[in-house]
Protein backbone atom coordinates (compact mmCIF):
# COMPACT_ATOMS: atom_id res chain seq x y z
CA UNK A 1 0.00 0.00 0.00
CA UNK A 2 1.51 3.34 -1.01
CA UNK A 3 1.52 6.52 1.11
CA UNK A 4 -1.47 8.12 -0.62
CA UNK A 5 -3.62 5.02 -0.35
CA UNK A 6 -2.71 4.68 3.33
CA UNK A 7 -3.44 8.39 3.88
CA UNK A 8 -6.81 8.10 2.18
CA UNK A 9 -7.68 5.17 4.46
CA UNK A 10 -6.60 7.02 7.60
CA UNK A 11 -8.43 10.21 6.59
CA UNK A 12 -11.55 8.27 5.65
CA UNK A 13 -11.57 6.51 9.01
CA UNK A 14 -11.07 9.78 10.91
CA UNK A 15 -13.64 11.74 8.92
CA UNK A 16 -16.22 8.94 8.95
CA UNK A 17 -15.89 8.63 12.74
CA UNK A 18 -16.14 12.40 13.17
CA UNK A 19 -19.16 12.50 10.87
CA UNK A 20 -20.95 9.82 12.84
CA UNK A 21 -20.16 11.69 16.07
CA UNK A 22 -21.55 14.93 14.60
CA UNK A 23 -24.82 13.12 13.87
CA UNK A 24 -25.05 10.88 16.95
CA UNK A 25 -23.72 13.28 19.61
CA UNK A 26 -24.12 16.82 18.30
CA UNK A 27 -24.07 18.63 21.68
CA UNK A 28 -20.27 19.08 21.96
CA UNK A 29 -20.13 20.41 18.42
CA UNK A 30 -23.10 22.71 18.96
CA UNK A 31 -21.28 24.14 21.97
CA UNK A 32 -18.40 25.46 19.83
CA UNK A 33 -20.35 26.82 16.85
CA UNK A 34 -19.58 30.55 16.61
CA UNK A 35 -22.59 32.71 17.47
CA UNK A 36 -22.68 34.27 13.99
CA UNK A 37 -23.36 30.90 12.31
CA UNK A 38 -27.09 30.57 11.51
CA UNK A 39 -29.00 27.35 12.28
CA UNK A 40 -26.22 25.70 14.30
CA UNK A 41 -27.98 22.32 14.67
CA UNK A 42 -28.48 22.09 10.92
CA UNK A 43 -24.89 23.14 10.27
CA UNK A 44 -23.56 20.48 12.66
CA UNK A 45 -25.70 17.82 10.98
CA UNK A 46 -24.63 18.93 7.51
CA UNK A 47 -20.98 18.94 8.52
CA UNK A 48 -21.39 15.37 9.76
CA UNK A 49 -22.89 14.35 6.43
CA UNK A 50 -20.11 16.19 4.59
CA UNK A 51 -17.46 14.31 6.57
CA UNK A 52 -19.08 10.96 5.80
CA UNK A 53 -19.46 11.84 2.11
CA UNK A 54 -15.85 12.99 1.93
CA UNK A 55 -14.67 9.77 3.56
CA UNK A 56 -16.67 7.68 1.10
CA UNK A 57 -15.34 9.71 -1.82
CA UNK A 58 -11.75 9.20 -0.71
CA UNK A 59 -12.21 5.45 -0.33
CA UNK A 60 -14.09 4.67 -3.53
CA UNK A 61 -11.81 2.95 -6.06
CA UNK A 62 -13.63 3.70 -9.32
CA UNK A 63 -13.20 7.38 -10.03
CA UNK A 64 -10.00 9.38 -9.52
CA UNK A 65 -12.03 12.51 -10.32
CA UNK A 66 -14.44 11.74 -7.48
CA UNK A 67 -11.48 11.14 -5.13
CA UNK A 68 -10.06 14.55 -6.10
CA UNK A 69 -13.47 16.16 -5.53
CA UNK A 70 -13.62 14.51 -2.10
CA UNK A 71 -10.13 15.84 -1.36
CA UNK A 72 -11.19 19.36 -2.32
CA UNK A 73 -14.37 18.99 -0.25
CA UNK A 74 -12.54 17.85 2.87
CA UNK A 75 -9.95 20.60 2.45
CA UNK A 76 -12.74 23.18 2.19
CA UNK A 77 -14.44 21.59 5.19
CA UNK A 78 -11.25 21.89 7.28
CA UNK A 79 -11.01 25.55 6.30
CA UNK A 80 -14.65 26.24 7.11
CA UNK A 81 -14.53 24.67 10.58
CA UNK A 82 -11.46 26.66 11.59
CA UNK A 83 -13.68 29.38 13.18
CA UNK A 84 -15.32 26.71 15.37
CA UNK A 85 -11.86 25.66 16.57
CA UNK A 86 -11.07 29.30 17.40
CA UNK A 87 -14.44 29.60 19.17
CA UNK A 88 -13.65 26.45 21.15
CA UNK A 89 -10.35 28.00 22.30
CA UNK A 90 -12.07 31.26 23.27
CA UNK A 91 -14.71 29.39 25.26
CA UNK A 92 -12.07 27.32 27.05
CA UNK A 93 -9.83 30.30 27.81
CA UNK A 94 -12.81 32.08 29.42
CA UNK A 95 -13.31 29.18 31.86
CA UNK A 96 -11.63 29.42 35.29
CA UNK A 97 -9.47 26.35 34.63
CA UNK A 98 -9.02 27.22 30.94
CA UNK A 99 -10.69 23.99 29.79
CA UNK A 100 -8.36 22.03 27.55
CA UNK A 101 -5.81 24.86 27.70
CA UNK A 102 -3.45 26.42 25.20
CA UNK A 103 -1.38 23.24 25.08
CA UNK A 104 -4.29 21.67 23.22
CA UNK A 105 -5.69 24.62 21.29
CA UNK A 106 -2.53 26.22 19.87
CA UNK A 107 -1.28 22.99 18.21
CA UNK A 108 -4.81 22.25 17.01
CA UNK A 109 -5.09 25.64 15.34
CA UNK A 110 -1.53 25.52 14.03
CA UNK A 111 -2.13 22.11 12.44
CA UNK A 112 -5.28 23.23 10.62
CA UNK A 113 -3.30 24.00 7.43
CA UNK A 114 -2.08 20.37 7.50
CA UNK A 115 -5.69 19.22 7.71
CA UNK A 116 -6.41 21.36 4.66
CA UNK A 117 -3.40 20.09 2.71
CA UNK A 118 -3.55 16.39 3.67
CA UNK A 119 -6.76 15.41 1.81
CA UNK A 120 -5.55 17.35 -1.24
CA UNK A 121 -2.34 15.35 -1.27
CA UNK A 122 -4.02 12.02 -0.43
CA UNK A 123 -6.53 12.52 -3.26
CA UNK A 124 -3.74 13.39 -5.74
CA UNK A 125 -4.84 16.99 -6.16
CA UNK A 126 -1.29 18.11 -5.35
CA UNK A 127 2.11 16.48 -5.14
CA UNK A 128 3.61 19.24 -2.99
CA UNK A 129 5.96 19.04 -1.10
CA UNK A 130 7.25 15.83 -2.68
CA UNK A 131 7.14 16.98 -6.28
CA UNK A 132 10.53 16.71 -7.91
CA UNK A 133 11.75 19.66 -9.88
CA UNK A 134 13.01 18.99 -13.39
CA UNK A 135 16.79 18.83 -13.54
Amino acid sequence: MNRRTFSRAVLALLYAAAGVLHLALPAPFLGIVPPWVPFPALVVALTGLAEIAGAAGLLQPLSPALRRAAGWGLAAYALCVWPANVQHMLIDMAKPGHGLGLGYHIPRLALQPVLIWWPLWAASVTDWPWRRRPA
